[in-house]
């Protein structure tokens, strides 16, 4: 081998390897999630991706509007929190460069009460607590529908609200909230539809606690999400592969004991 051909072998071999080190000793990752569910597997995550020389930090929010804002601006370098459709909406209305890259889980929305025991224990009247986010509000009604409780436009889709209800033979009152707050005033609710991530740091358990319950196939289904300009990096792939590891699949199935459904 000639000195020529020699120099160009090393520097094309320093070159791979500064790369290589260069993506190992990048800063974590942030992720942002809501605390609850989404965080916990996320930290079973953390451990899965480390062996894959990706670290990752993961950030807690309270609400479901702040971590798409963060993810926008930079502050964030991806979010695992929302399903397709909440997710597709924030796009639309508030114009984000952020796209799904991967499944994770599902939590079938459940229908909680302090004052009865069956749906059909409802009075007329009676004040029905529902997210007043678009997509969960919708998700909230269609489960009703489902139940028999009213009837929605046809053409009201996954983004229905309480004035696409056509018939509502016991009168409910929706009662719009941040599905954060939903737990907290089920006490003033005579029933609410609760987002699971939520109802369960609450001590409700879609299993033993729900009234009723969205079937796990749903198009609800939760995603990873990043900026456009990020999802082709190598630390998306190398994430997603983490988060739909066999290892992720077996722990959410034990852990959550169906309140918390594998989408991948």
């Amino acid at each position: 081998m000639n000195k020529r051909h020699l120099l160009k072998t090393t520097l094309v071999l320093a070159i791979a390897a500064a790369g290589a080190c260069a993506f190992a000793q990048d800063k974590p990752i942030k992720i942002g999630a809501t605390a609850g569910p989404h965080s916990q597997i996320l930290e079973q995550v953390k451990k899965i991706a480390e062996r894959d020389g990706l670290k990752i930090q993961i950030i807690e929010f309270s609400d479901y509007i702040q971590p798409n804002a963060a993810l926008a601006a930079g502050d964030l370098d991806a979010n695992s929190y929302q399903h397709k459709p909440f997710l597709d909406q924030q796009v639309r209305d508030r114009g984000y460069k952020i796209t799904s890259v991967g499944y994770t889980v599902n939590f079938p929305i459940g229908i909680y009460s302090k004052k009865i025991k069956s749906l059909k224990d409802l009075k007329e009247g009676a004040r029905f607590g529902i997210p007043n986010d678009p997509t969960n509000g919708g998700r909230a009604l269609l489960l009703l529908q489902d139940q028999g409780l009213i009837k929605l436009k046809a053409s009201a889709g996954l983004k229905a609200t309480p004035l696409d209800v056509v018939e509502n033979p016991k009168k409910l009152k929706f009662v719009e909230l941040e599905a954060a707050q939903l737990p907290r005033t089920l006490d003033d609710l005579d029933a609410a539809a609760i987002n699971t991530n939520f109802a369960l740091p609450a001590g409700l358990h879609p299993g033993k606690d729900s009234i009723a319950q969205e079937s796990a196939k749903s198009p609800y289904v939760n995603v990873l999400a990043v900026r456009e300009q990020d999802k082709d990096k190598p630390w998306v792939a190398k994430l997603v592969k983490a988060y739909q590891s066999e290892e992720i699949r077996k722990y959410v199935q034990t852990e959550f004991k169906g309140a918390v459904v594998p989408g991948f």
